[in-house]
């Protein structure tokens, strides 16, 4: 008779313990199975060559951040001043991967708000992207040296994220042999 009381209280707890803890958790930090693992590869059209591809493995032997936007995309007009001055800067190389995009209206966008990246590869299908897990625009990967993936930055770079996370990674894996 306890137990049957006992029973359906401690499910009730457990499940309290649970939402407890799914409330605390920050949704733009979501764990990606990609960390520390090889950057999918790519080849893809460039966005202002159409006929030029660019690959991740133009990057070898360099660390670099891949920029998933899209001119659509509201929240990437809020990170795009850090990036663009994060570019002026030289700090770190940063390509795009202009996500499920028409190229007229990419190529109208960086005119309009400038340019950060080295290259854009244009990903019209989404096809690279779901490579690399995206669930939505923007999102920022640090890639090291050996093409691995050591960051995953959902949602736009503030710049907290960009001073207190990024930035030290990228210098941390720019001094590793």
């Amino acid at each position: 008779m306890r137990l049957r009381l006992l029973l359906p209280l401690a499910v009730f707890g457990l499940l309290v313990v649970f939402l407890y803890k799914g409330l605390t958790l920050n949704p733009s930090e979501v764990p990606s199975p990609l960390i520390d693992k090889p950057a999918p590869d790519f080849s893809l059209t460039r966005l202002h060559d159409p006929v030029a591809a660019i690959s991740n493995k133009d990057m070898a032997g360099k660390v670099w951040m891949l920029n998933v936007w899209a001119s659509w995309c509201v929240s990437c007009r809020q990170e795009h001043p850090l990036l663009v001055d994060l570019s002026r800067r030289g700090i770190v190389p940063i390509y795009g991967l202009n996500y499920k995009d028409t190229r007229d209206e990419a190529i109208a966008w960086l005119q309009q708000l400038g340019n950060p990246y080295l290259a854009s590869a244009f990903d019209a299908d989404g096809r690279v992207g779901m490579d690399y897990g995206v669930y939505g625009v923007p999102e920022t990967y640090v890639i090291d040296k050996q093409g691995v993936i050591r960051y995953k930055q959902i949602g736009p770079i503030s710049v907290d994220a960009l001073q207190n996370r990024i930035l030290p990674m990228i210098r941390q894996l720019q001094e590793q042999a």
